[in-house]
């Protein structure tokens, strides 16, 4: 071996081991130390990555759970109170109750209540149709029927009915991450309140036509009338640009108002029915 091979490659040895020397003080001095308790806290959630939290996933999430100094404003939807509960114990932290919640679709524009004026026959993306056109309606506010909500959903809890051509929201799986409202182009899809036995109230309905165009276009459409408003005894409706809206933080569930609406726009879910009172005997009438 020449002299001149020898030395380069001590030289390069030496340059490697120079540059490995440097890498590593560097390495040392810069290094950031992750708190063990991160890794603790990605294991106690869920896993769903779904971004219901507000955050890119878990991980991200749990970070901020072990930054903070408090859990307001902070909630796994998927996990629930559980969750936050053994979070809490992990961190030593206060939890912070939170009303469970559900998605509800404001949307009764089935082929029934509002007729077909047109058919779409493009890509099959609500954010695409939305962008093109109107809709298939003469609403246009009402659902598109692609189905972008169903395909956001990573618990199953949304699939289309073929009959209605709307999205139904399964509540025993949904666990209001919210994918859904933000798949929705219209805003047609909302987190509300969870009750007990999964009962609600609602406005199903986003027109915000007057009440006579409204009614043409659906014939279960919010017209605005205010005769929901007058009946509440909470103050939890409200009609802002002509369509009514009920606060599930306020509604008491007594229904008036759905006797009150005279369109049918305000659902009633999960109550059992009412028994229809026996009518009177003609004598009995008569005396």
């Amino acid at each position: 071996m020449s002299s001149t091979v020898l030395l380069t490659i001590v030289m390069l040895s030496t340059l490697g081991l120079l540059a490995a020397i440097i890498l590593y003080f560097v390495a040392q001095k810069f290094r950031v130390v992750e708190d063990p308790r991160i890794d603790t806290v990605t294991e106690a959630l869920p896993g769903a990555n779904c971004g219901g939290c507000g955050y890119t996933g878990c991980r991200a999430f749990a970070e901020t759970l072990v930054n903070s100094t408090s859990f307001e404003g902070l909630n796994c939807p998927v996990g629930g109170a559980e969750t936050m509960g053994k979070i809490a114990v992990i961190l030593d932290r206060q939890s912070v109750a939170v009303e469970p919640k559900v998605a509800v679709m404001r949307c009764n524009g089935t082929p029934d209540n509002a007729t077909r004026t047109s058919y779409y026959d493009g890509a099959v993306s609500c954010r695409v149709a939305h962008s093109l056109y109107g809709g298939q309606t003469g609403c246009q506010y009402g659902c598109l029927g692609c189905g972008d909500c169903v395909t956001a959903c990573k618990f199953d809890a949304i699939y289309l009915d073929p009959v209605t051509q709307l999205p139904v929201i399964l509540d025993e799986k949904c666990v209001a991450c919210g994918a859904c409202v933000k798949a929705c182009p219209r805003s047609i899809i909302e987190l509300r309140k969870r009750n007990k036995k999964d009962r609600k109230i609602y406005v199903s309905c986003v027109n915000r036509d007057k009440g006579g165009p409204a009614r043409k276009a659906c014939t279960a459409a919010c017209i605005g009338c205010g005769k929901c408003v007058k009946v509440c005894s909470y103050e939890a409706i409200t009609i802002e640009n002509n369509v009514a809206y009920i606060d599930s933080f306020k509604c008491r569930l007594c229904r008036k108002c759905v006797q009150e609406c005279p369109t049918g726009a305000i659902l009633e879910i999960g109550f059992p029915v009412k028994e229809a009172k026996p009518a009177e005997p003609a004598d009995a009438a008569v005396n």
